[in-house]
């Protein structure tokens, strides 16, 4: 089958995936094979000497457990790597990978990641020299889920909590005027679901302020005290699960790094694949990652730029 060339430049920048293709492609579909070679070049000639700072996180590449692991500069806030999984080893790829575009794994500084056992030890093992920050986000994301945890057990004998789940959940900037007054009532009563929802406000009020490392300590040494002993045993657990990563946590009062870009390019991807019809394979859907978040500067001029420009000119 031949394919014009012309048009698969078109697809690279930028590419018209995004937005749709007139029919599916199939996985082995030639257009796939030619985008994969060019990025492939692409990233061939990229310069990884002066990463510091790396954000890693996770995001769906199918339903169910399928995963890929993405690898943020963010300095730069551009696509590094991305690979198939969420183990260890996937770091000991990007290291690879890194290295193979002129970076050294001991100048990266400081990594970003959520309290996932296998990216903490996979940053230990590969980059040693790394300070790890534990992102605020994900901190407050395991206090949302003891509040959950705490409510599915009050419901039963609460009716007042019924259909309430997102009035605790939710930012309040996002709440609607009926949410925001059941929360007015709901949060001011005994109930202990009232009571958690204090206790992660609280930690979520202490993880985003703007106080140096030592106050911070002070704060989250005093939440941790009230945690333990709230009688709350969700929130007892996560005070214990907290302290076990403290440095991480304290850590990122002195790095001020998030992987909120990370969390931004991730919903990116996931709209791209929902745009993308018939990616197929996994090494297909990481060539669109690397099109919209790389920052790609070595791919072919598109026709379809030249043409415009020549218009206007």
């Amino acid at each position: 089958m031949a394919v014009d060339l012309s048009n698969v430049l078109v697809c690279l920048n930028p590419p018209p995936i995004l937005y749709g293709f007139p029919k599916p492609l199939t996985g082995d579909d030639p257009i796939w094979r030619i985008l994969n070679h060019y990025v492939e070049a692409a990233r061939a000639q990229e310069d990884f000497s002066n990463v510091r700072a790396v954000g890693i996180d996770e995001t769906a590449s199918r339903r169910g457990h399928n995963y890929i692991t993405v690898f943020q500069d963010l300095d730069d806030r551009r696509l590094l790597f991305a690979c198939e999984g969420r183990n260890q080893s996937t770091i000991g790829a990007f290291v690879a990978d890194l290295h193979d575009h002129g970076g050294d794994r001991d100048s990266v500084e400081a990594v970003c990641i959520d309290m996932s056992k296998a990216y903490i030890a996979g940053v230990q093992r590969y980059l040693p020299e790394a300070a790890i920050t534990f992102d605020a986000f994900h901190v407050v994301q395991l206090a949302n889920q003891a509040v959950d945890e705490v409510r599915r057990a009050e419901v039963r004998l609460e009716p007042a909590l019924k259909r309430t789940r997102w009035v605790w959940l939710k930012d309040a900037s996002r709440h609607t005027l009926k949410q925001l007054t059941e929360l007015h009532y709901l949060s001011r009563t005994r109930l202990k679901t009232a009571r958690a929802w204090r206790l992660k406000e609280a930690l979520r009020e202490i993880l985003t302020g703007s106080g140096a490392r030592r106050e911070a300590e002070q704060n989250l040494n005093a939440w941790y005290s009230w945690a333990r002993r709230c009688r709350l045993e969700p929130f007892k657990r996560l005070a214990l699960t907290l302290k076990a990563h403290w440095q991480g946590i304290l850590n990122a009062f002195d790095s001020r790094l998030s992987n909120g870009p990370v969390e931004s390019m991730n919903g990116q991807i996931q709209v791209a694949k929902g745009r993308a019809r018939g990616f197929r394979t996994t090494k297909n859907l990481i060539s669109i990652c690397y099109l919209i978040a790389g920052k790609l500067t070595h791919l072919p001029a598109s026709p379809y730029g030249t043409i415009c420009r020549s218009a206007v000119a």
